[in-house]
């Protein structure tokens, strides 16, 4: 069994044999718009969007079966054909043998190589892929060496099969829309402009430009070419056996043109003599573009090796700056494992949640929730410009509390959902609070949720229940007062909105109604009578924050009044007997949102900001009290765990049943994370997570126990294999979010086990069989599944920074408060992390040389570049936001000193 290898402290990293394991894949992406997967063989995909694939679209399962991805050939004088990435009949035939090609893949971000050894042709090839920075290209940089001792003569010929139209277009007139095809060969490659864009809705003229082209190290055009399918592959051959290849036939010359046919991108190079050692090497270019001169461009910047490899070594030092978070706690394998944890928040951003083998639902862009847990690791690492970034956010907004569901491709884009659904997700109010509340912490500026913004407006009223009849597309996609004009609002009141909709949309059970889906979108068949305990306890915590943080604005601010639009003041109603009155608070709310229903007066009202927070703590206090009364649950051993739903037919989801115990991980995170569960009830939880939920060899914490049942009155979920996605499998995110509330309160042994489970089950390549990083979940046998695009990383990353090592702001402050265990040091009792604070560099080194963990140590002292103490209070310490701002821009040093 082979297993990942690091290479350096970059989060490099190396795996023997790669393509002897199913469904891996690597992204390789660029800024500009073009996104890639590459299997170990370089099958996967390249696109622009959901409509400009320039290779056919994959699935994970397409990554075994297709043989028609990128492939680059060697015709051997009186030898035969080798693959340099080891798709052929041949190769195929040697898997899994000793006569298999030996192959390493190097991989680091946004690049991978490969490197492969044929014993029986005496040739040896290295195949790199990346994007470049400034250009929309897939580079494709190969190297042929000579290891026989006598020269040798090759044909070398680089195959890629051009599909260049939608995803749609895979089953959806795949033949039709190849009609469209104008394929020309020019003198480095071929290019496809299809006619138009297929779509039944609507057909469009195309401008868009497909091509594979190539050219030698040293600048020399290629040969001849094959342009079509049909004839490169011969009368009963395949990708893995081409009869052009294989019978070393001649190709067509530049300046040919063809109509209607499927495209390959076949581009065969003049015949070279490599002598012993000797070697060679060729380029080649995988893009789309509306520009042909962008294409003679990028030619002109390729057309020597030290061009390209000038434009590999700015990527690599581009992504690896960005990643300008590291931790160090002496264990190699875990501190390379964060790199590569700590850039996937960066891939998200490019990928969105689509464009990767496993995320092939959807059409590309991210939804609300993910748009701020993103901006979480943004915050972290490229903090610049995210002001502006969250002020736009919360244009997605609505005037009654609910949001667009879809980004758009520019920032501040709203789409109100996918697929012109009508859905409201319970939990969207929650996460755009916790992205404000860390930006306001590390840069002190809680003077934007004073900021003015827009609010969201399409047809979608009532909090989706109803239509706006007179909303017309000509009306816009932003709010307007009666006058017509514009309203805007401050951060505050969207925030005041969302949630206290949210407070009065109840359901029988006087929980916040489920609606479409909470944070688990597989609970979506409980739209009538479900109901979610666990992001109820997410929105009283919240309140509870909210209102601490008018306090702090109040205070830093001097002002004791803000302003909100008058029709809001009833949401603000601080009445216990409107609490506990389910009918009167669904009516308060449908009240609320009749006078909101189309335009709405503009006018605003200043608001004493005490009252406003003591509505806030009254309302959250009233929650938790009614869900610590209500939906605690014990097992026949005394442990116990809260309650997390109700199903569409008003029961509650878990309990202890004739059929087994039913528990799930959700509602205890945010029970804890809000401290609606009392200390006493978060040990109680931690037993029963360990005993019902906890399988260490797949992970760690399944997200529920099995049912036993499809459940049709709750979810999708249940349809699914027990173990597998939602379904009871080991969900990455929210073992980290247990993980994250358990070391807020206090529980550090237990998060550091959730957190520990996770990242050594990724690492073992035999059990995950995933490369470096966190995947969305662990299915039933402990496999990574659905890698690199998941909110996990986020929150895995802001947790070891907050609340592992301890690294946070409080309002603008930077304070440490080590939660640091005995194993996360090395051998001499060190451990550090690295980060950018307040647009300053910081490196933060803890000490213990007597070898105690979290719970034994305090701290001694700490002092920052050998002269500035910091305020020591034994279990934190602090540095002004004034010392700060007046360091210099070189790296500063701390070092906590434990005892």
């Amino acid at each position: 069994m082979e297993s990942i290898n690091f290479l350096n402290n970059e989060g490099t990293f190396s795996v023997r044999q790669a393509e002897n394991y199913s469904h891996l894949y690597f992204p390789i992406a660029g800024e500009e718009g073009i996104k890639s997967s590459l299997s170990p063989n370089l099958g996967g995909d390249s696109k622009l969007n959901q409509n400009s694939f320039v290779i056919e679209p994959v699935s994970a399962e397409n990554l075994h079966n297709n043989r028609s991805g990128r492939n680059f050939w060697c015709n051997v004088d009186g030898c035969g054909s080798w693959s340099v990435v080891g798709v052929s009949a041949e190769e195929e035939c040697r898997k899994f043998t000793k006569e298999q090609d030996d192959s390493e893949l190097t991989a680091g971000f946004m690049w991978q190589t490969v490197t492969r050894t044929s014993q029986k042709y005496q040739l040896s090839a290295k195949v790199t892929s990346f994007v470049p920075l400034k250009h929309n290209v897939e580079i494709m940089q190969v190297e042929i060496r000579n290891n026989s001792n006598q020269q040798q003569v090759i044909t070398p010929i680089a195959a890629i099969p051009l599909y260049g139209r939608s995803a749609d277009n895979i089953r959806d007139h795949r033949h039709v829309t190849s009609l469209l095809h104008r394929i020309t060969t020019t003198d480095y490659g071929v290019m496809v402009k299809p006619t138009m864009s297929f779509d039944e809705r609507g057909h469009k003229e195309n401008h868009m430009i497909y091509y594979v082209c190539g050219i030698s190290g040293n600048s020399e055009k290629p040969q001849s070419f094959y342009p079509i399918v049909e004839e490169y592959i011969g009368e009963g051959g395949s990708f893995t056996h081409p009869q052009a290849v294989i019978c070393n036939k001649s190709g067509e010359n530049a300046g040919r043109y063809y109509e209607g046919k499927e495209a390959i991108g076949g581009i065969r190079f003049e015949t070279v003599t490599l002598k012993a050692g000797e070697s060679t090497s060729y380029t080649i270019l995988l893009g789309a573009t509306d520009s042909s001169e962008e294409i003679t461009e990028l030619i002109q910047k390729c057309n020597k090796d030290e061009k390209v490899k000038v434009m590999f070594n700015e990527m690599k030092e581009y992504w690896q700056s960005k990643v300008n978070v590291r931790f160090y706690t002496g264990n190699n394998g875990f501190d390379s494992y964060m790199r590569w944890v700590s850039f996937q928040p960066i891939l998200r951003r490019i990928y969105g949640c689509s464009f990767l083998p496993y995320h092939d639902y959807g059409k590309g862009g991210r939804g609300w929730r993910d748009l701020w847990q993103d901006c979480l690791a943004l915050l972290i690492m490229d903090p610049t410009n995210v002001r502006q970034m969250i002020l736009d956010n919360y244009g997605g907004v609505r005037i009654d509390g609910t949001n667009a569901t879809i980004i758009g491709e520019k920032q501040g884009e709203f789409i109100a959902d996918r697929n012109n659904i009508t859905r409201v997700w319970m939990d969207h109010g929650v996460w755009p609070f916790i992205t404000t509340k860390l930006y306001i912490d590390q840069t002190g500026d809680i003077g934007i949720l004073n900021q003015d913004v827009s609010y969201f407006k399409d047809q979608q009223i009532e909090r989706g229940f109803g239509k706006d009849i007179r909303w017309k597309e000509k009306y816009g996609n932003v709010q307007k007062d009666i006058k017509g004009k514009t309203y805007s609002g401050s951060v505050l009141e969207h925030l005041l909105l969302q949630h206290l909709c949210a407070f009065y949309e109840v359901g029988e059970h006087n929980h916040i109604k489920l609606r479409g889906a909470d944070w688990n979108d597989a609970l979506d068949m409980a739209e009538k009578h479900g109901e979610s305990v666990a992001f109820t306890c997410a929105y009283a915590g919240n309140m509870k924050e909210i209102a601490l943080y008018m306090k702090k604005m109040k205070d830093i601010l001097n002002i004791s009044t803000v302003e909100l639009l008058v029709e809001m003041r009833m949401l603000l109603q601080d009445d216990i007997e409107i609490y506990e009155n389910i009918m009167e608070k669904q009516e308060l709310l449908h009240n609320y949102t009749i006078l909101c229903r189309h335009n709405i007066t503009g006018k605003k009202v200043k608001i004493d900001i005490d009252s406003i927070v003591s509505s806030l703590e009254h309302k959250a206090d009233w929650l938790m009290q009614n869900i610590r009364k209500h939906e605690w649950i014990k097992d026949l051993d005394g442990n116990g765990w809260f309650n997390s739903y109700y199903d569409n037919d008003g029961k509650p989801v878990e309990g202890v049943l004739n059929n087994g115990v039913r528990m799930m991980l959700t509602g205890q995170v945010f029970a804890i994370m809000s401290e609606t569960a009392q200390k006493e009830q978060v040990s109680a939880i931690c037993k029963s997570a360990d005993r019902y939920l906890y399988e260490k060899e797949i992970g760690g914490y399944r997200l529920n126990t099995d049912f036993h049942e499809q459940k049709f009155n709750l979810g999708r979920m249940f349809g699914f294999a027990y173990g597998e996605k939602e379904n009871g499998a080991v969900f990455s995110h929210m073992t980290v979010m247990y993980a994250n509330a358990l070391y807020r309160r206090g529980f550090v042994k237990e998060g550091y086990k959730a957190l520990q489970t996770l990242a050594d089950t990724a690492l073992n390549f035999e059990t995950s069989r995933i490369y470096p990083g966190i995947p969305e979940y662990f299915n039933s046998k402990g496999r990574g599944m659905y890698h690199y695009l998941t909110g996990a990383a986020s929150w895995y990353m802001i947790t070891m920074l907050t609340e592992v090592f301890g690294v946070r702001g409080e309002t603008g402050e930077l304070v440490i408060r080590p939660k640091l265990v005995r194993e996360q040091f090395d051998k001499e009792g060190r451990a550090s992390v690295q980060l950018l604070f307040a647009d300053k560099n910081f490196i933060i080194e803890f000490y213990n040389p007597n070898g105690h963990t979290y719970g034994e140590y305090q701290i001694k002292r700490a002092v920052c570049d050998n002269n500035t103490a910091l305020y020591n209070s034994g279990m934190q310490v602090c540095l002004s936001r004034k010392k700060i701002i007046e360091m210099d821009n070189s790296i500063h040093k701390i070092i906590v000193e434990l005892k």
